[in-house]
């Protein structure tokens, strides 16, 4: 006898109040660093109490994608220097202060797609996309060297521009792709030469990987990024909730 699949409940109101916000930032109803209505606004739009937008915001300030000040209202949240250290820069100094890294561009190139590309990205092998590898420093001394792949129909344009040190705000203000989150994997390499020459090591020197892909808000992949990190005076650092 065939049994009927048990229905599923339906998302509580505030996530579905939170839903439709996340939907309006992703249209562009509103930029990073712009205010959103306030509750009350978006109570008497959405026909719901302040006490379910109130929740909804509060979900969304937990999730970084909402800051909220106090007699100020609530702002969509910015990828600043203060939030990537905090939510997505995990290579943290042995001693010392914790601080943004500098970085510099070796190259940008525009090329068709490698099956890895394809893979990682969610893209057809062969479509467009930009690829370019740069070096970041702390306290003047090279610590990562990054190999970062886009999509071109993601970010049109991208491969022309000069190339900021936080991407992710780049991403967010010129092409209304806000990085929302990420997945991380890592593993472990020892130096090659072109490795070598640009982290200023030994050939052979243990180095760590760590194969990012980011997600945008609304769900598609944003970024591949590879990382390959020195780790003689700095540590990866994870905190697990």
């Amino acid at each position: 006898m065939e049994v009927a699949p048990r229905s599923l409940k339906p998302k509580p109101l505030y996530r579905q109040v939170r839903d439709e916000l996340v939907r309006r930032i992703v249209e562009g109803a509103w930029a990073a660093g712009q205010a959103i209505p306030s509750e009350f606004e978006i109570a008497a739009d959405l026909g719901v109490s302040q006490g379910t937008v109130r929740k909804a915001l509060d979900e969304m300030a937990a999730e970084r994608l909402v800051v909220r000040l106090q007699g100020k209202g609530t702002f969509v949240a910015r990828h600043d220097d203060a939030r990537i250290l905090f939510q997505f820069f995990r290579l943290l100094p042995d001693t010392g202060e914790v601080r943004f890294p500098e970085s510099r561009v070796l190259g940008v190139t525009a090329r068709p797609a490698t099956r890895a590309d394809a893979q990682a990205l969610g893209i057809a092998a062969g479509a467009p996309v930009i690829a370019f590898e740069r070096v970041r420093f702390l306290d003047e001394t090279p610590c990562i060297l990054e190999r970062i792949v886009l999509s071109e129909a993601m970010f049109p344009g991208l491969a022309a521009r000069g190339l900021p040190n936080n991407l992710y705000d780049l991403y967010a203000t010129a092409f209304g792709v806000t990085i929302a989150g990420a997945t991380e994997r890592l593993k472990a390499m020892v130096a090659g030469p072109h490795e070598a020459e640009h982290l200023a090591v030994a050939p052979g020197t243990p180095l760590l990987v760590v194969d990012r892909i980011a997600t945008a808000l609304d769900g598609r992949i944003g970024e591949w990024r590879v990382s390959i990190c020195r780790t003689d005076h700095w540590h990866y650092k994870a905190e697990l909730r």
